[in-house]
């Protein structure tokens, strides 16, 4: 039978909140129960919350799960009568309530009867059962508490003061203490509109329970905003706890700080207890299968670095940019956006590492990365996948070849992005009615070009890098209204439609500059000045780049134009068949047939 550390539940349910810190952790228990709870119904994305029954096989307390260990309980590694050893806790302090919350577990085993005949801990206050979260009611106000029964904060965690979890805020608690990380701290932005003007900042906040935002205004902007440093940790008290708006954040936290004038902080100078920012990382290959506008964290090799462009903004205001090329060991590259100071300031000369958390995917050009204000940029972290991805990058990663996810075809295997099993005919697409719900669907097939529209088979973009917007030619060159610059030249791109068939009928395909690349072997700019110097040259080119055969990775959307319906079928990739490849797959399907095993 499985030991379980005797009294732990006792000694939990009757130590001081300076005795908790000094607990220690390794605690085997057997969870009882484990019960879901929706911290607040009237949020806008409510976070699910477990409240679990831990025993000691004497006596039993209540606890919480910190919401990063949720996965474990929908994936089924703890259930009912599962023992576990408790890894690291923390208590919240609220009256004569206690609130424990687990931060952290590994399990012992799962299939266990229940140990022995436990009671409820006994305690030096009465035993309430203690929410999450009371129900929202209006004007929660958590007004900035000026008693004076508990010290500020200082530089050493001193009996008698209480360090709240992270997790364990509400806007129904005043008299907190907070010991956070600021992991990312946003640029002061200025606003002016009828009501009249003014200015905030925005920081994240991180111990090992979790994240929050906070964001102070106006005068708390001239108070606080450098006294907070990136990297840095800081006691923080006094600032009010409201719901967060979550069209402007994307942390997984219900609730977020509003930093006031009476608000306290100060820094934490001890060496020891500083969390470390927690990463999932997606590989880049697998960028595709997340959702336009989603948010990932993603860790990779800096390959090249764009020049500092600037754009104007839909408010009219002019934006540094600067874009980033990532690969990692999945041999794909993609393209990350940096914005403002970031963009100024980022020097890269030495191919570091750079891992990101909460970057916003985009479906531009196939796949992209951006930053975005809650993102956090660590360059060269000190962590396992960083140094692994290093030493691949050093041993053999700098020899390889990297599939684009902006370009239709990549040197290495031309079935990157090609989906052989899942392959469709023409015929099987119309019928399936590809494209007619309101989502996109993708699908791969296989097909030869019948006819090339050769009218307006380019436009004149603009060569500043990123925004391929068209231009138009004025006296003195060609001007972008986007980027609010004239150039002497414009840069043609593609924007060609093609008659394609294969063995079940035909369909018309538009494709963009990387399919037009591939299709006809050179540049727009090429073709472009081929067709000025000769008509007869250029249409040779047309008639030739028909009879071709490709993969295409295709995209099938409802489009309206003049009052009128119709599904168009937009290439996302496109690469010629190589032939070698082709001639394997045959010899391999042969090989594996009845026929060839002698059936």
């Amino acid at each position: 039978m499985v030991q379980l550390t005797s009294g732990i539940c006792s000694r939990l349910n009757e130590a001081s909140p300076s005795e908790i810190d000094e607990l220690g952790s390794g605690y085997t228990v057997q969870l009882l129960s484990i019960k879901k709870v929706t911290a607040n119904s009237t949020a806008a994305a409510p976070i699910d919350r477990y409240r679990i029954i831990i025993s000691d096989g004497v006596h039993f307390v209540q606890a919480m799960l910190a919401t990063q260990l949720n996965d474990l309980v929908a994936n089924s590694e703890i259930t009912k009568n599962s023992v576990v050893i408790i890894d690291k806790l923390t208590c919240n302090f609220v009256g004569d309530k206690r609130l424990i919350i687990v931060l952290d577990l590994h399990v012992v085993s799962r299939d266990e009867d229940k140990i022995g005949n436990p009671t409820n801990a006994p305690t030096s206050a009465p035993q309430q059962d203690v929410e999450v979260a009371a129900p929202f009611v209006p004007q929660p106000q958590v007004a900035s508490d000026s008693r004076t029964s508990q010290s500020r904060p200082t530089t050493t965690n001193r009996p008698g003061r209480s360090i709240y979890p992270i997790e364990g805020l509400s806007p129904y608690q005043n008299n907190w203490t907070i010991k956070a990380l600021i992991t990312q701290k946003s640029d002061i932005r200025t606003w002016s509109n009828a009501r009249g003007e003014g200015k905030l900042f925005n920081v994240t906040l991180m111990d090992e329970s979790g994240e929050i935002r906070g964001t102070g205004f106006n005068t708390v902007v001239d108070a606080l905003y450098d006294k907070l440093e990136e990297g840095k940790v800081y006691y923080i008290s006094k600032a009010r706890v409201n719901l967060a708006k979550k069209k402007f954040s994307n942390i997984q936290n219900e609730y977020e700080l509003n930093l006031e004038r009476n608000t306290e902080v100060e820094e934490c100078l001890e060496a020891s207890s500083v969390p470390m920012i927690k990463y999932s990382f997606t590989p880049l290959a697998s960028l595709e299968e997340l959702q336009k506008d989603s948010i990932c964290d993603v860790i990779g090799i800096v390959k090249e670095v764009g020049r500092l462009d600037e754009i104007i903004s839909k408010a009219g205001r002019t934006v540094q940019k600067r874009d980033l090329t990532l690969v990692d060991k999945s041999q794909y590259s993609v393209r990350l956006t940096l914005w403002g100071k970031q963009a100024e300031t980022f020097t890269a000369d030495d191919l570091p590492v750079i891992a990101f958390k909460g970057v916003k995917v985009s479906d531009f050009g196939g796949r992209s990365l951006s930053m975005i204000s809650s993102s956090i940029m660590t360059i060269s972290p000190d962590i396992e996948d960083a140094h692994l991805l290093r030493g691949w990058y050093d041993g053999i990663g700098a020899e390889k070849t990297f599939q684009s996810h902006s370009s239709a075809i990549s040197s290495g295997s031309s079935f990157a992005g090609f989906n052989r099993a899942e392959m469709r005919s023409l015929h099987d697409v119309k019928q399936s009615q590809l494209g007619m719900s309101d989502k996109p669907d993708f699908f791969s097939t296989r097909a030869t070009v019948m006819h090339i529209k050769s009218e307006n088979i380019a436009y004149p973009a603009c060569p500043t890098q990123g925004c391929n917007k068209k231009v138009t030619e004025i006296n003195d060159g060609w001007r972008c209204e986007k980027c609010d610059k004239t150039h002497p030249r414009p840069e043609y791109r593609y924007i060609i439609s093609m008659a394609v068939a294969d063995w079940s009928g035909q369909a018309w395909l538009q494709g963009f500059n990387d399919a037009g690349v591939v299709v006809f072997e050179k540049s727009a700019d090429e073709v472009m000045e081929l067709k000025e110097q000769s008509d007869s040259d250029y249409n040779a080119l047309m008639a030739h780049s028909g009879g071709r055969t490709f993969n295409f990775s295709c995209r099938a959307k409802q489009d309206t134009y003049n009052d009128q319906t119709r599904v168009r079928y937009g290439i996302s990739k496109i690469s010629p068949l190589d032939y070698y490849e082709e001639a394997k797959l045959l010899r391999d399907l042969l090989m594996t047939s009845p026929w060839a095993q002698g059936a």
